[in-house]
């Protein structure tokens, strides 16, 4: 699924996930699924459509809503409703059925140019994961021509940083209690292991 699949017009609608809400079993639950994308996600794109209907932010993309709100005390509800359906949209398509294992070729000698080895990335990536306090999200991004990780609050993203998103890894309670409870690392490492999605990663590269 290119990147561009996530970028969506206001009024913003909720857009399908890229597989069944049981595809990801047993790793993220359909159960899960049910409440993460069809209840919290969406709640986001309904308070967002609301916040922006008959403003300035109508019409815009979530990227041009994300810009333009950032930062802004006045703002702060149309921003984060606007940053979180943009990093949901994203987290879905960093996961895949069958996912981890190596990353295409491109990806991986940038993986390793930056951090050494994929195994190296991956703990790094793990470690952000584990040490963002609350809730957050995990990322890889590009930085110039170097990859790293970074680690965000809230619904705080890289678009935000001046780097680019690549993959993300949800640490929002949310996106885990249902089915492993307070054991996060558990669930960070499962993902990492066995849903990344490396390809989606390569396409953003682009």
């Amino acid at each position: 699924m290119s990147k561009n699949a996530i970028k969506t017009l206001s009024p913003v609608s909720l857009p399908s996930l890229p597989y069944a809400d049981n595809a990801l079993d047993p790793i993220i639950s359909a159960n899960t699924i049910g409440f993460h994308y069809g209840k919290h996600h969406k709640g986001y794109v309904d308070n967002l459509n609301k916040l922006t209907a008959e403003t300035e932010f109508a019409e815009m993309t979530l990227e041009k809503i994300i810009a333009g709100t950032v930062g802004k005390a006045d703002k702060t509800a149309i921003f984060n409703n606007a940053a979180q359906v943009w990093n949901h949209t994203f987290y879905w398509h960093s996961l895949r059925p069958k996912g981890g294992g190596q990353p295409p070729d491109v990806l991986k000698k940038m993986i390793e140019t930056s951090f050494g080895t994929v195994d190296a990335c991956r703990k790094e990536w793990a470690a952000a994961a584990m040490a963002q306090f609350g809730s957050g999200w995990a990322w890889l991004v590009l930085d110039g021509d170097k990859l790293k990780v970074v680690k965000t609050g809230n619904a705080d993203s890289p678009l935000s940083l001046g780097v680019k998103p690549l993959l993300t890894v949800d640490v929002w309670e949310h996106a885990y209690y249902l089915d492993y409870q307070n054991r996060r690392a558990e669930y960070v490492n499962a993902v990492l292991d066995k849903l990344i999605n490396w390809s989606f990663a390569a396409e953003n590269l682009v």
